[in-house]
């Protein structure tokens, strides 16, 4: 069964990509953070300031991007009915992991290598790469597409078997029922940050500098991202049955959630400090409370972020718009180029911020240049994005396309 298609909310695109493109501040930031070496290269230029380019976007960009995954989620699931829903995430979601990985990683392999021979004088360091297996293999950051792919997998057959089990939908009801209660109420901050808290405070090892761990190697996820992102993702299904209520909520609400999260961030920045820590936190209290700091600052993140959305993008921005088609191919391609003008500017004595703006500059003009040329007319545009834009297509369309997540 599927059903009409609802408004866009646009807020929720603009959202989505959002997150996106601070993946790619965020990575082009990690050669300009001092201490020690977290990235394939340090520039000679190293500040503190660019830690907080790459901490504070760490606590809640991907959190947030799933949760708006997991509310277009089920609304393309409705709207598609499951066949449809099934062969829509595979072009769009399976397809580009799988036809993306292998040039994109043969490309970060180009740059760590010029990296590393730059760093050596020149010259190729000895050592063999480490063999490829089910735990090394490196997703590279189309984990996100992998990490879809699992909780599309969970989530759609129970869907399924709900539908036939339940087809009173009384426990849909009783969802229902439970988000509009915590939606209207900052006990569903502290429901939806118990689970990663827990993770974190449980963890021997958990470095809390690095907040949830990126499941980037190896085909099994990590414990703490499955739970932080599937959270995210499960909230964003719930919330779909609930939209206008939540995202009134979340509207009403946005200054405070913004204000806590920039207060609990701040107390984080002040406890972990602003260099790279790969110590795990000490046990006990002294645990607890960045744990609970950390997990909390991630929805607060998510909430305040998305209910100044509803206001800044209540109503269609046709560069957002564009931004939102565009921030796909963007984040899919961004990362080799950015680590190979990392390490064209590692040695260059300009100042810091001169050299991230310019790999900025240069990593966004080409993408969306190469979106614009490329992709967004072609049929690689109708095969990410759902739709293909020509100059002969009208810009107002009988069922608009649900999001790529």
């Amino acid at each position: 069964m599927t059903y009409p298609s609802p408004p866009r909310i646009h807020a929720l695109d603009a959202v989505r990509a959002i997150a996106l493109f601070l993946g790619v501040v965020l990575h082009a930031s990690m050669s300009f953070i001092p201490g020690i070496p977290i990235w394939i290269v340090q520039d000679s230029q190293a500040a503190a300031p660019f830690s907080l380019a790459f901490y504070v976007p760490h606590i809640f960009r991907m959190a947030l991007f799933f949760l708006i995954a997991g509310y277009f989620g089920r609304l393309a699931l409705q709207r598609r009915g499951l066949l449809g829903f099934l062969a829509d995430r595979g072009r769009r979601i399976a397809l580009p992991l799988v036809t993306f990985w292998l040039p994109v990683f043969a490309a970060i392999v180009a740059a760590l290598i010029w990296g590393a021979v730059k760093a050596n004088g020149g010259e190729m360091p000895e050592g063999e790469s480490p063999p490829l297996t089910l735990e090394t293999f490196p997703l590279t950051h189309l984990w996100f597409l992998y990490l879809l792919l699992i909780f599309y997998a969970v989530a759609t057959p129970i869907s399924a078997v709900m539908k036939l089990v339940d087809r009173q939908d009384h426990v849909g009801r009783l969802i229902d029922r439970l988000t509009a209660v915590l939606a209207r109420s900052p006990l569903g901050l502290f429901v939806l940050a118990t689970p990663l808290a827990a993770w974190f405070i449980t963890t021997p090892m958990w470095m809390s500098w690095f907040g949830i761990p990126t499941p980037d190697t190896g085909f099994l996820p990590n414990t703490g991202a499955l739970i932080a992102y599937g959270t995210a993702f499960t909230a964003g299904w719930a919330i779909h049955r609930r939209s206008e209520l939540v995202l009134k909520a979340w509207k009403s609400m946005w200054h405070i959630n913004l204000l806590a999260a920039l207060g609990l961030t701040s107390w984080l920045v002040m406890e972990v400090g602003m260099t790279p820590n790969f110590m795990p936190v000490a046990a006990g209290m002294d645990r607890a409370p960045v744990a609970i700091a950390y997990a909390l600052a991630v929805w607060t993140w998510g909430f305040g972020l998305t209910g100044a959305a509803l206001h800044v993008f209540a109503k269609e921005n046709r560069v957002w718009r564009y931004l939102a088609d565009a921030s796909y191919w963007v984040y899919l391609l961004h990362l080799p180029l950015v680590m190979a003008l990392q390490v064209a500017v590692s040695d260059l004595e300009l100042p810091a911020m001169v050299k991230f703006a310019a790999i900025l500059t240069v990593t966004f003009s080409v993408l969306l240049a190469s979106y614009q040329l490329l992709v967004r007319n072609s049929w690689v545009g109708g095969w990410l994005n759902g739709r293909r834009h020509g100059p002969s297509r009208k810009m107002a369309i009988a069922m608009p396309a649900d999001g790529a997540t």
